[in-house]
């Protein structure tokens, strides 16, 4: 196996015309106003009921967190919004389509097969390994972050879904962008991917610490009901079932680890694989990774914080 070395980790090297793009990136102005991220989603969708009023608490709850890392860059601010707009669309057409077609939450899920482990400890080699089998239902990234079509948004005369389209375009910009975390973590739009992403539909999960520091959102969103949200998770795999099949889900997601009750409690008959890997790679990999990250998100590079 090949090593790769980031030599300028702490200190990111550009070429002029890339340092050009940075420093227009770091100086843009983002707009984070919760009021402004839910009309965005309502422009887009032309839809306006969330399912559920406490939502809009939990966003009040990251975008003061977000507004408190002041070292993220504008290009940081501007990932976080797309990723906050893009979840508000997602839960708006995801409670359009149940409203349209009730009967998809009467579909019957056989046990899941649920991959656990801290990140960067192999889950995701395993989730695709197991959804090679094609008697498992599995979340492309595709799908995950678009789980819900876009009404009247079909494949075209080739098949391909148009939301499959739009991930490509997205994962080969981010690539051009940052051309190692693919070999950190890679996401094309048919790699096997993880159900937080539908979780955070809910905006319930912890995966906002990846995109900023974050410490008041990590400390608020343990508190939350976390036995609802998991059911919440259990709608949407019924919605995507009913889509497509078949109903017996594999699944992965490292935040299972602090939510195995909730997890078992939605999913009792659930068979549960749980991945090692030694605590200090783990940690390791995941501040090379975050840090690698931070040279495009951030105003500077700060590994020792992390």
């Amino acid at each position: 196996m090949e090593e790769i070395r980031i030599a300028d980790l702490r200190e990111p090297q550009r070429d002029a015309d890339a340092q050009a793009l940075y420093d227009l990136a770091i100086a843009m102005e983002v707009d984070l106003d919760a009021a402004g991220l839910v009309a965005s989603a309502e422009r887009r969708t032309g839809l306006d009921d969330f399912g559920d009023p406490t939502l809009l608490d939990r966003l009040d709850a990251q975008v003061a967190a977000v507004e408190a890392d002041a070292g993220l860059s504008g290009l940081g601010r501007l990932i976080v919004r797309r990723r906050l707009v893009g979840l508000l669309a997602a839960r708006l057409r995801f409670e359009d389509f149940v409203r349209r077609h009730p009967e998809a939450l009467e579909v019957e899920l056989e046990p899941p097969v649920v991959v656990v482990g801290l990140p960067r400890s192999g889950t995701t080699h395993l989730v695709n390994v197991l959804a090679a089998d094609t008697r498992l239902r599995s979340l492309p990234w595709w799908e995950a972050v678009e789980p819900t079509p876009v009404l009247g948004d079909g494949p075209g005369r080739d098949g391909v879904d148009p939301r499959y389209r739009r991930c490509l375009a997205d994962h080969e910009a981010a690539t051009a962008v940052a051309p190692l975390t693919a070999l950190m973590h890679d996401r094309p739009p048919w790699s096997i991917e993880e159900e937080c992403e539908l979780m955070d539909l809910d905006l319930c999960t912890y995966v906002l610490e990846w995109h900023a520091r974050v410490p008041a959102w990590r400390d608020h969103q343990v508190t939350l009901d976390h036995d609802g949200h998991y059911a919440f998770l259990r709608r949407q795999l019924q919605v995507l079932s009913y889509l497509r099949g078949p109903n017996r889900w594999v699944l992965k997601c490292p935040q299972h680890l602090e939510r195995l009750g909730p997890l078992m409690a939605t999913f009792p008959d659930a068979t549960v694989a749980f991945t090692l890997r030694d605590p200090v790679a783990v940690l390791q990999s995941a501040v090379t990774m975050l840090a690698y990250g931070d040279r495009n998100r951030r105003v500077a590079v700060e590994p020792d914080d992390l």
